[in-house]
């Protein structure tokens, strides 16, 4: 029996930022792990957003991919995703109209509707106005597919009238546009408008056959986007041997239970600290089990074989991981050696 064919592999990268590390540090392993996954042949490279979190520096996606457009020559880059609700549709689409400029070809816009941060910073992130609340967001993402586009928007006054409004004066070639999500919403509003799709699976997996069934049951046709084209994120661990990937996973595993739990953030802990700690604290006991079941943890080997089946059970023809390894004590401050093995392991695995 012929295996699965292997899935196209892409990364989400939040820049992780660990203890004792800076922010600078965490950013330039991140802008080598996108020149490791580039000269691998991944797909593509996103960055998240997020905001006011001690062990994520992913806070504007817009820089992050300009600076790994300078680091990388042939996987495309962009955001997964830029949060719309905290900024203004035009913004968003001038920025990676500029992006689209510097790297011809090679942006993906990849937008969710949640603030992706907590109630405060949201309302910092709006102190200069409403940019772009959530009702109105299947406007925002019409009114950034027509900004970005060669042809502009044009405004209609009521009192008569038109103004011609473009993100950049003369686009050749414009990003492509993603919807993000992890319910039924995006799913369904991704389909109505004719767009690709990603459902955020390494954040929850609740929900994802019948996102997906919405999705490509609903799917309109649309000039660009002839059919549903869809794929999925996994959170990833792997190491020469399974109990070292499982001993690098057990910092993220903590991190998701202060999440889940309402407890004080905090920079991820080393894979030393995380054991010490978990030994008397037992955090991330509660949801070990449950985050081994969705997460691929083990050898090259085996996490390849997983995702294989995992794409032709969901017909994905690609996987967007996020590598969740985490850092020993005496690994340098300024790599990530855990993150960097992990994509070389998973894409020789699956060769």
């Amino acid at each position: 029996m012929n295996p699965s064919p292997a899935p196209a592999l892409s990364v989400l990268d939040l820049v992780p930022v660990r203890a004792g590390q800076t922010s600078a540090q965490a950013v330039s392993a991140s802008l080598d792990l996108a020149s490791v996954a580039d000269r691998l042949g991944y797909r593509r490279y996103w960055f998240a957003e997020h905001h006011n979190m001690p062990a994520v520096a992913s806070t504007t996606p817009p820089v992050l991919v300009a600076a790994a457009a300078g680091r990388t020559s042939t996987i495309r880059l962009g955001s997964g995703g830029v949060m719309l609700p905290n900024h203004a549709p035009l913004i968003v689409a001038e920025q990676f109209a500029a992006l689209e400029a510097i790297a011809p070809g090679r942006i993906d816009l990849g937008i969710g509707r949640a603030p992706g941060s907590d109630p405060v910073i949201t309302q910092l992130l709006r102190m200069s106005g409403t940019p772009s609340d959530v009702e109105r967001f299947p406007q925002h993402i019409r009114d950034i597919l027509a900004l970005v586009s060669p042809e502009g928007a044009t405004l209609e006054f009521t009192a008569g009238g038109t103004y011609d409004v473009h993100a950049t004066p003369a686009a050749q070639t414009t990003p492509e546009v993603w919807l993000l999500g992890s319910s039924d919403y995006s799913a369904q509003l991704a389909a109505s408008l004719g767009l690709p799709y990603v459902f955020a699976n390494h954040f929850s997996g609740d929900g994802l056959e019948r996102a997906l069934s919405l999705y490509r049951g609903q799917f309109r046709p649309s000039e660009a986007h002839p059919e549903p084209r869809t794929f999925l994120t996994v959170n990833v661990v792997a190491a020469p041997t399974a109990d070292e990937a499982h001993a690098r996973a057990l910092p993220q595993a903590r991190m998701m239970s202060r999440l889940r739990g309402g407890r004080p953030l905090v920079p991820l802990e080393t894979v030393e600290q995380a054991a010490a700690a978990e030994a008397s604290d037992l955090l991330a006991a509660p949801i070990l089990e449950g985050l081994r079941q969705r997460w691929f943890i083990g050898t090259g080997a085996e996490v390849a074989a997983s995702l294989r089946s995992f794409a032709a059970t969901h017909g994905v023809d690609e996987v967007m991981l996020s590598p969740v390894s985490g850092s020993f004590d005496a690994e340098a401050m300024d790599a990530a050696p855990g993150r960097i093995q992990t994509l070389e392991l998973i894409a020789a695995g699956l060769n």
